[in-house]
């Protein structure tokens, strides 16, 4: 195993990681963003007000967009499993 293999994979691991976390992580930014103007405006302090719509917004996001999620985790998964003969011998 060379090192511009583990950089590649490390590369590969990292950029899997981002696109796996980025919608939902873009997504509950966004709801935040949107309880945070609408509690601003309105002068409303209550935190519960704050974490359950991200919350929701979470979680469908994570219904949403999880089977593309899975996919490209396995994806990434069967790419690294299938360097392992060439990393064994």
């Amino acid at each position: 195993m060379t090192e511009e293999m583990i950089l590649s994979i490390g590369r590969q691991a990292l950029v899997t990681a981002l696109l796996v976390a980025g919608p939902v992580l873009v997504l509950g930014l966004l709801a935040g963003l949107v309880v945070s103007l609408l509690q601003a405006t309105t002068q409303l302090t209550d935190q519960t007000l704050a974490f359950i719509p991200k919350i929701v917004v979470v979680m469908l996001s994570v219904l949403l967009f999880g089977p593309w999620m899975l996919r490209t985790m396995l994806d990434f998964t069967g790419r690294v499993i299938g360097l392992l003969p060439s990393v064994v011998r």
